[in-house]
């Protein structure tokens, strides 16, 4: 049906849509569901935080928002980048200020299932205390709003959209809009990066026998096994050890020096990056960092806590399969496979030409596309593709059309229909619903 052609039915189609509506009970805050395959853990969340479809929608919002930088430069998605699996291709972060940091910006695939949330600082255990970091750390700059609370509460107060997705996420708050509802909505939209749709996820969890090719299958039997040692510090469902989930019988832990330096001869590392020992002080903990998740591994290069290694078969070969790196020239030359602290799974190995292409096919099996691209995860300040898509499952229907209504009309939540609220002004029009309509009927999904 052309809309042009027969406007008498498109407006009695709209004004049953409103009818309907408008008998719906008032919004409550809607729980959450993680949306996983079988067999796949359920991610913790903390019971001051539980998780929302309000709470998630405003902190997808507030994690693109460049207004979240003192300088309005960067957001949280800078260094966080949905086409980099949530990391940013750089050797190291570089802040608002242009201050070039001493790591790499970690991925944030599957942090809902880690039990610790930096490359080196054991206190940070759990999202809403480490967001705080990035926004107002000095050493070094990130975000810099440090002393600039006031001024960030203040330009979020002007924004009519936000005005309504902080009072809807936090409707008992006595002023909705703080700098705790700020970290609790970007921890809870933190939590909802899960990635489950790779070749190994449908190996694995969905029971596909021919989502992996021979190679991969060869390559997985040898990242298992005593020969390699990789599963020590990444196995489990989010490849690394420092995993949680409900139902786990305890948080696991675990930082290990990797033999990536040897400066001195004694296991030292680099001044400025020398591990969990800048916290414990204890020099036993001298390069000890974490093992990251190997989940979309092809996507995060260059790799290692300070982005020194650009490329997954250097890291297998040159790092791992030495036994430590070595270093031949420069400041930090050294042998790593001879550091007395290196972990005692770093042995080395030797590898054909064909376990080799086999190991690397398995790392690249752990690819997510779906990821990389799903629009409940994407920038929500870029244009939509179909202003009647609700939900952003990249289709159209007429619930989606039902709810962009219920928005309109206040009887359902801001956050469940972000798109058809083109213009950001925290109100769907007459006018913004007669797009949706029309991107609807237009064939838009």
């Amino acid at each position: 049906m052309r809309i042009g052609s027969r406007p008498h039915l498109f407006t009695a189609a709209l004004l049953a849509l409103a009818a309907m509506a408008l008998n719906a009970p008032a919004h409550a805050l809607e729980p959450y569901v993680f949306d996983l395959p079988q067999r796949f853990p359920i991610p913790k969340v903390p019971d001051d935080n539980p998780m929302t479809v309000e709470g998630v929608g405003l902190g997808r919002v507030l994690f693109y928002d460049t207004r979240l930088s003192g300088n309005q430069t960067q957001s949280c998605a800078s260094c966080h980048q949905q086409a980099h699996a949530f990391t940013d291709g750089l050797p190291v972060a570089v802040g608002s200020t242009g201050q070039f940091h001493p790591r790499n910006s970690m991925s944030l695939t599957n942090i809902a299932y880690s039990t610790v949330l930096a490359w080196a600082n054991p206190l940070l255990v759990q999202l809403e205390k480490q967001i705080p970091v990035p926004m107002f750390g000095e050493t070094p700059v990130e975000l810099g709003l440090a002393g600039k609370e006031n001024e960030l509460l203040e330009r979020l107060n002007r924004d009519p959209r936000y005005r309504r997705l902080f009072a809807e996420a936090f409707p008992v708050a006595d002023d909705p809009i703080s700098v705790a509802s700020v970290v609790r909505a970007i921890a809870s939209f933190c939590r909802t990066l899960i990635s489950n749709h790779s070749a190994f996820d449908d190996y694995y969890y969905r029971f596909d026998d021919a989502a992996l090719s021979e190679s991969a299958l060869r390559g997985n039997d040898l990242f298992f096994t005593e020969r390699l040692e990789c599963f020590h510090c990444h196995g489990g469902v989010n490849f690394s050890a420092s995993t949680t989930f409900v139902g786990k019988a305890f948080d696991e832990v675990q930082y290990d020096n990797n033999g990536l330096y040897n400066i001195d001869g004694a296991g030292a590392f680099p001044p400025n990056n020398r591990g969990i020992m800048e916290i414990t002080g204890d020099s036993r903990d001298m390069g000890r960092f974490k093992a990251p998740t190997l989940r979309n591994i092809e996507l995060t290069a260059p790799y290692m806590h300070d982005g020194s290694m650009a490329t997954l078969e250097s890291v297998l070969i040159d790092q791992y399969g030495h036994g430590g790196r070595l270093t031949t020239e420069g400041p930090y030359a050294g042998d790593g496979s001879a550091s007395p602290l290196k972990s005692q799974f770093v042995r080395g190995f030797t590898l054909s030409e064909q376990e080799k292409a086999d190991v690397l096919e398995f790392l690249h099996a752990l690819t997510d596309e779906t990821f990389i691209t799903d629009l409940r995860l994407s920038d929500p300040f870029l244009a939509t593709l179909c202003r009647a898509d609700c939900d952003l499952d990249e289709e159209a229907t007429p619930a989606d059309l039902r709810t962009a209504v219920e928005t309109a009309l206040g009887t359902q939540t801001l956050a469940h229909c972000l798109p058809a609220d083109e213009s950001a002004d925290g109100a769907i029009t007459v006018e913004e619903l007669v797009a949706a309509v029309k991107d609807r009927m237009g064939g838009c999904s």
